[in-house]
């Protein structure tokens, strides 16, 4: 059963648009999916602060920033190639680049091929093997195993597959270590347990887009009250996991004390969404963008807390 307003019938192909070189070239911008780049960076420059314990090289940073921009931008490019036929038909995206016939989906797939060997030769030469290679691993699981595999199957797809937007965490450390340790991990798991609120959220806001394209995101398969419950078990999670940091990287009070005044918010947030949702399933009572929209800043926040706090035990 599908907890849906009633289902607006699929958009018609769009017709193909005449584009000047200004359209083409945000077309091809617009592909990579920048908002999503700029998140996964934000979870990438803070590790690497972190890892140097201070400011670390610039021409390593750079090269780890330009590197995981390739990379992320060639996933998205792939994703976008695969789900051209449901792009076309829901709302939120049906505004991009191959479902508006700039871009070729052949095309993007020669951009998205050459966005990931450029990411791979910049992180082997200029960082090192270990981070090209977990950004390889990355884009691979971001394509196939939730674009191709999970996310038209099961209302687990975000959860799973969601790990392929963790690996930052784990690029920026190795970029300065050249190895794995605990405290990344702690800082994957973080990003781990954000992504279900973050994508639900979202989801519960375009459900009747999923809906009508079959992608069954919990959001759609279940009432916004069970929604919501969920977001509160993973956000209970996803603070407490944050605070593993403090023993196992030895960290200063600074980190700890934002980590619990974020979480505090954050929490507080998704309670109130939760209980908005029970009993109703209007989206105008529900307001689940504001959690979306406080996920992204909780998640900001707390890895510039990870960045400054080795500068403070300085």
């Amino acid at each position: 059963m599908t907890y849906v307003g009633q289902s607006a019938s699929a958009a018609q192909q769009p017709a193909a648009e005449r584009a000047t070189v200004k359209d083409v070239v945000a077309a091809y911008v617009g592909l990579t999916k920048p908002r999503v780049i700029e998140l996964l960076l934000l979870t990438t420059v803070p590790v690497m602060f972190f890892a140097a314990g201070g400011v670390p090289d610039l021409g390593l940073v750079v090269a780890t920033v330009l590197g995981g921009t390739f990379s992320a931008g060639s996933a998205s490019v792939f994703n976008c190639v695969y789900d051209r036929d449901i792009d076309e038909q829901m709302r939120r995206t049906r505004r991009r680049a191959i479902p508006r016939h700039i871009v070729s989906p052949r095309a993007a797939l020669v951009f998205g091929f050459a966005l990931g060997i450029l990411s791979t030769v910049i992180l082997y030469v200029w960082v090192n093997p270990l981070s090209a290679l977990l950004a390889v691993a990355a884009n691979a699981f971001y394509v196939f195993v939730y674009t191709m595999l999970l996310k038209r199957r099961t209302t687990q797809n975000i959860v799973w597959g969601g790990l392929a937007g963790c690996f930052p965490a784990l690029i920026g450390w190795t970029a300065v270590t050249g190895s794995l340790s605990w405290v990344p991990v702690v800082l994957f798991m973080v990003v781990f347990f954000w992504t279900p609120p973050h994508t639900w959220a979202l989801a519960l806001r375009y459900r009747e887009d999923y809906a009508n394209v079959d992608v069954p995101m919990l959001p759609v398969v279940k009432p916004a009250a069970e929604v919501g419950k969920q977001i509160v078990i993973y956000s209970w999670v996803m603070v407490a996991t944050s605070l593993l940091l403090w023993p196992v990287a030895d960290t200063s009070l600074f980190y700890p004390a934002a980590a619990v005044v974020l979480g505090a918010v954050f929490l507080i947030e998704a309670h109130r969404m939760w209980n908005r949702a029970k009993g109703t399933e209007n989206l105008a009572v529900i307001q689940p963008m504001r959690l979306f929209h406080s996920s992204n800043l909780y998640l900001s926040l707390l890895f510039v807390a990870v960045a400054i706090d080795p500068l403070l035990k300085r």
